[in-house]
């Protein structure tokens, strides 16, 4: 389903008695004016607040942003793997998983340094 944003998609898939919602995501880039950004925030926050509790939830996709390694006040979302300096758009990622109780599964396990 398109949302929206062209930078949202998704698909509510039954997998036997469960349902899982997955919706695929990529952020608006620096360079791009900070309505453009709000407006993809806001209609992923609709996407999620439309998910009911019952049902699973995978967020995939570029969110251009770097979270670090560090995990001072995000301990319960972020496993304390990650690279760069954190910017502007780590911090939209990192309250916006805060917000929703969801975590960020790739900073819990180390990943190669691509070169």
């Amino acid at each position: 389903m398109r949302h929206k944003s062209d930078h949202i998609m998704s698909v509510k898939l039954v997998v036997g008695s469960e349902i899982l919602n997955v919706v695929s995501v990529y952020v608006p880039q620096v360079g791009l004016d900070e309505e453009t950004k709000r407006l993809f925030w806001e209609d992923l926050e609709e996407v999620v607040q439309s998910i009911l509790q019952t049902e699973g939830l995978l967020i995939g996709g570029d969110f251009n942003g770097h979270i670090r390694s560090r995990r001072e006040g995000y301990e319960t979302i972020h496993g304390g793997f990650g690279y760069g300096v954190r910017n502007s758009g780590g911090m939209s990622i990192l309250d916006f998983v805060m917000a929703y109780e969801l975590s960020i599964v790739n900073s819990f396990f180390k990943k190669k340094r691509s070169t």
